[in-house]
C-alpha cells in the first residue's frame, strides 16, 4: 500500500477526508469553476483553437491531475505560455481553423503527457533545472509582450497574423484602417474595468463591509462580470450585425473519448515543442506548487509532479484538449479560496463540464475583445523588465543570457526563445565551471585556516605552493587548472611542494584525474612534488581505485594545516606583508 500511495497520493490524504475538508474544497471549486470558464475560452482563443476546447482541457485533466499530483492547491488547466506555445507549434503543421491544426493540438497533449510522465518515472525531474531562473524570467516577460500583442487585432477587431512581434505589429499597421469602432470600445472598454478590479474593486468591497478575504476572492470574479456585461450589450443592442466579431454557436456537451492520431511524421515534427512546452510547464507548476506547499507546511514531489502533469496531458488529449499545467492566478484564488486537496479541483471539473452541458448557448454573443481583453490584462503581469537591471548589477554573463532570450522570443518566435534559453543556461554554466576561481592560499596568523593571498593577510612559506580550487574538476576544467600550476610554479624555482587543497572538491571525473596524472609527471621532472589536502570521502574513494596515488610523488593530507606544518618544516614562515608581496 504505501508503495502504491506514493503513485497514488489521493490514498494518502483520502483517508483524512472529513465534511469539514469538503465544505472548504467544494466553496473553493465554486469560485475558481466561476473565473476559469472565461479563462479557459481565452486560452483556447490564444492558442487559435475552438472556443470550447479551453472548457475540454479544463474537465477530464483536472480530475485526473487530483488522482496523481502531490499540490493540494494547484489548479491545472489551460495558461497562457503553453497555449501561446501550442499555437506555435500547431500552426507550423497546419493553418489556424483547419482539422490538421486541431489534431496537431492534441497530439502536442499526448507528447507532452507521455514526455512529462516518462521523465518523472525515471526520476529525471532535474532536467527542468537546465533553464535558469533569470532566462525563464526573460523568456516569460517577452512571451507576455507577444500574448498581449497578438490579442490587439481582436480588441481592434481586424484581421492580424504573424508569429513574431515584428510581423504583428506590421500587420496591425496593414489593417488599421478596418479597426471596428464598437469592437473598440469594448475591449477597451474591458482592459479598463479588469484593470480597476484588481487593485481597485477589494477595497471598495472592504468599504462596503466585507470582509477582505471575501472581497478578495469576488474581486477575482472580475472576469465574469465583464463577460456578463459585455454579452448581454453584444446581444441587446445586436452589434454583432456590426461587425463585432462574437465566439458564436458552441458545442454543447463533452467530447467523446477519442485516440490522437497515431502518426509517426507528425509526432516527430510536434516533438521538439511538445518537450519545450513541458519543461516551461513543469518549471512554472513546481514553482507555484512548491509555494503554497510551504506556506502550509506541507511538502510536495518533483518527480511525482511530473507523472501527475503527464497524466493529466495525456487525459486532455484523450478528451479533445491540448496542453494544460498548472497557473499561477486560478491557484491563488484556489489556495485563498480555503481549497485543502485535490479534490477541489475535481470538484471545479464538475462544475466546468455542467457549464459545458447547459451554459454554452448563453456564450454565443460573447465579444472575442472581452477575451482578449482577459488575456491582455492577465500576461501583462508577467512581463518584468526589472529582472533586466537585477542581472546587469549582479552578473554581466546572466544579463547577456536574459537579453538574449527576450530578443529572440520577440524576434523569430517562442521556440527559438526558449531553445536559445536552454541553450544559453547549459552555455554559461559550462563556461563558468571551465574557468574555475582558483586561490592560491596562507595561513591565517594564529589559526588553521587557510585563506587566498589576496584577500587576506596570510602566512606563506617559500617553498610550498598551496593551491585551492573552488570547483569540481571535469573535462571542462581540467587543462584549466593545469595551465594555472604550470605559469605559477615555471618562473618561481624555490619552490619544492605543491599542494591542492580539495576541500571545494565535490568529484573528479577520468579527464580530470588524466591531468592530474599530467601535473605530478610534470612537476616530478621539475623536482616538485604534487600534493592534496581535505580530499572528500568520496573523491577518494574513486581516487583510491585508480594508480594515481601510488604514483604521486607527494603524499594526501588530512588537513591543509597538517600538511603546512609537515611541509615547511624545516623552513621559517614568512611575514603576513611578505606573503602578499610574493604573490604580486
Amino acid at each position: 500500500m504505501p508503495r502504491l500511495a506514493r503513485y497514488l497520493p489521493i490514498l494518502d490524504w483520502g483517508r483524512q477526508y472529513d465534511r469539514e475538508t469538503l465544505t472548504s474544497d467544494l466553496v473553493a471549486a465554486v469560485i475558481v469553476t466561476i473565473m476559469l470558464i472565461p479563462q479557459s475560452l481565452a486560452y483556447a482563443m490564444l492558442a487559435g483553437l475552438p472556443p470550447e476546447m479551453g472548457l475540454y482541457a479544463s474537465v477530464l485533466p483536472i480530475v485526473v491531475y487530483a488522482l496523481f499530483g502531490t499540490s493540494r492547491a494547484l489548479a491545472v488547466g489551460p495558461v497562457a505560455v503553453a497555449s501561446l506555445m501550442t499555437g506555435a507549434a500547431a500552426g507550423s503543421i497546419a493553418a489556424q481553423g483547419s482539422p490538421e491544426y486541431v489534431g496537431a493540438a492534441i497530439v502536442l497533449a499526448l507528447l507532452s503527457g507521455l514526455f512529462l510522465a516518462g521523465i518523472g518515472f525515471l526520476k529525471l525531474g532535474f532536467v527542468a533545472n537546465f533553464l535558469s531562473h533569470p532566462v525563464i524570467s526573460g523568456f516569460v516577460t517577452a512571451s507576455g509582450i507577444l500574448i498581449a500583442a497578438s490579442q490587439v487585432r481582436h480588441i481592434l477587431g481586424v484581421k492580424g497574423e504573424g508569429a513574431t512581434l515584428i510581423d504583428m505589429i506590421g500587420a496591425l499597421w496593414t489593417h488599421l484602417g478596418e479597426t471596428n469602432v464598437w469592437t473598440l470600445a469594448i475591449g477597451v472598454a474591458a482592459i479598463a474595468f479588469l484593470t480597476w478590479v484588481r487593485s481597485g474593486l477589494k477595497p471598495l468591497l472592504v468599504r462596503a463591509g466585507l470582509s477582505g478575504r471575501l472581497a478578495g476572492i469576488l474581486a477575482k470574479t472580475g472576469p465574469v462580470m465583464a463577460v456578463v456585461a459585455t454579452t448581454l450589450a453584444v446581444w441587446a443592442f445586436g452589434l454583432d450585425a456590426a461587425g463585432v466579431p462574437v465566439v458564436g454557436d458552441i458545442p454543447r456537451g463533452l467530447p467523446p473519448l477519442a485516440l490522437p492520431e497515431i502518426d509517426p511524421e507528425l509526432w516527430g515534427r510536434l516533438f521538439g515543442a511538445a518537450v519545450l512546452i513541458s519543461i516551461i510547464g513543469f518549471v512554472e507548476s513546481v514553482s507555484v506548487a512548491q509555494t503554497f506547499a510551504a506556506k502550509r507546511r506541507q511538502r510536495i514531489s518533483p518527480d511525482q509532479e511530473l507523472i501527475g502533469l503527464g497524466a493529466a496531458n495525456i487525459a486532455s488529449s484523450f478528451s479533445g484538449g491540448f496542453p494544460v499545467t498548472g497557473g499561477f492566478s486560478r491557484s491563488v484564488v484556489n489556495f485563498d479560496a480555503g481549497a485543502e486537496t485535490p479534490a477541489a479541483g475535481a470538484f471545479t471539473a464538475v462544475g466546468i463540464a455542467l457549464a459545458t452541458l447547459f451554459l454554452t448557448p448563453l456564450l454565443h454573443f460573447l465579444p472575442k475583445a472581452t477575451l482578449a481583453a482577459t488575456i491582455i490584462v492577465a500576461v501583462l503581469t508577467l512581463v518584468d523588465f526589472s529582472i533586466l537591471r537585477r542581472a546587469w548589477t549582479y552578473s554581466k554573463a546572466d544579463f547577456a543570457a536574459v537579453m538574449a532570450t527576450i530578443l529572440v522570443t520577440l524576434g523569430w518566435g517562442v521556440e527559438a526563445g526558449v531553445t536559445t534559453g536552454v541553450a544559453l543556461s547549459v552555455a554559461l554554466h559550462l563556461y563558468k565551471t571551465s574557468r574555475p576561481h582558483i586561490a592560491e592560499v596562507g595561513q591565517v596568523p594564529g589559526t588553521e585556516h587557510f585563506r587566498n593571498i589576496r584577500r587576506h593577510k596570510v602566512l606563506t612559506e617559500p617553498n610550498v605552493l598551496t593551491v585551492r580550487i573552488d570547483e569540481s574538476l571535469y573535462f571542462a576544467n581540467a587543462r584549466f587548472l593545469e595551465d594555472f600550476i604550470q605559469e605559477r610554479v615555471v618562473p618561481d624555482c624555490g619552490i619544492e611542494h605543491v599542494v591542492l587543497m580539495c576541500s571545494a572538491i565535490n568529484d573528479i571525473d577520468l579527464s580530470a584525474l588524466e591531468s592530474l596524472e599530467a601535473i605530478n609527471h610534470r612537476l616530478s621532472d621539475m623536482g616538485i612534488t604534487l600534493n592534496l589536502s581535505e580530499v572528500k570521502g568520496p573523491v577518494m574513494d574513486r581516487l583510491e581505485r585508480s594508480h594515481f596515488l601510488s604514483e604521486m610523488t607527494g603524499r594526501v593530507f588530512l588537513s591543509q594545516y597538517a600538511a603546512a606544518a609537515e611541509l615547511s618544516a624545516r623552513h621559517p614562515a614568512q611575514s603576513p606583508d611578505a606573503g602578499r608581496r610574493a604573490a604580486e
